[in-house]
């Protein structure tokens, strides 16, 4: 269902599992996902923050002032991609466990159940598609800055 997890080394403690063969969502279940995903959203009092690519689970609502995180703890993020791959389909490729939700309880399967219960899945019983190609680029992956050069390596000139 899952490939091995692997702890993240730029990120200490966080657990990412890519899902093999990826889990698809069809139309019915993709649109039911979204709009239970955006009425359970963080900005309205729920625990969900929802955006193209990610899908983000808190411990609880956003309680900070003017909506902001506040005391709420991110347990895990789920990686999609849209319409893929088919148009109006979602391709879920990748889930990742903050230390805190693995302190507290969270799996990978308890994440992904959590956000597809309300089309009536499962982790384990969502369609899949045998990925051929990797997904395109992590949106949210940030390649780790080049060495900067040292100043020994500039040369100078005299005046």
């Amino acid at each position: 269902m899952a490939d091995a997890a692997f702890a993240r080394a730029d990120l200490p403690g966080v657990i990412e599992t890519v899902i093999r063969p990826a889990a698809v969502l069809g139309i019915a279940a993709a649109t039911e996902i979204l709009r239970c995903l955006e009425s359970h959203d963080v900005a309205r009092g729920g625990v969900w923050s929802a955006t193209p690519g990610m899908w983000q689970r808190f411990d609880r609502p956003w309680d900070g002032l003017n909506g902001m995180r506040g005391g709420a703890q991110m347990v895990g993020s789920i990686a999609v991609i849209y319409d893929e791959p088919r148009r109006n389909e979602i391709t879920i490729y990748k889930v990742s466990i903050t230390p805190y939700g693995a302190d507290t309880g969270w799996t990978v399967e308890r994440l992904c159940d959590d956000a597809l219960g309300w089309a009536g899945l499962t982790l384990r019983t969502c369609p899949r598609a045998d990925l051929k190609a990797p997904p395109r680029a992590d949106p949210f992956h940030v390649p780790a800055p080049r060495a900067a050069a040292t100043l020994g390596a500039w040369q100078t000139s005299s005046y």
